[in-house]
């Protein structure tokens, strides 16, 4: 059996465990952020003109929520320490 996989080496390195969690949170904080700025630009293409409605599917409110969810997923995560 390979000894060098991720499970094995992340466990024996609390400290790469926990670089590893704190870039996974900070990737999703920064999706929380993305999904707010996709959901308040279509919200100004809104109020300038009236987008498509493959526009209003495709970068409309439900992508804005799929990312912002995505993103709430990761930066929700627990501490490895804790599991």
């Amino acid at each position: 059996m390979d000894d060098a996989s991720p499970r094995s080496s992340a466990s024996k390195d609390p400290l790469a465990a926990y670089e590893k969690h704190r870039r996974l949170v900070l990737l999703g904080q920064v999706l929380m952020a993305v999904g707010v700025l996709v959901a308040v630009v279509h919200l100004v293409l809104h109020l300038v003109t009236s987008p498509s409605g493959f526009m209003d599917l495709a970068a409309g409110y439900p992508a804005a929520g799929a990312i912002f969810l995505a993103g709430a997923m990761l930066a929700g995560r627990s501490d490895p320490g804790t599991r």
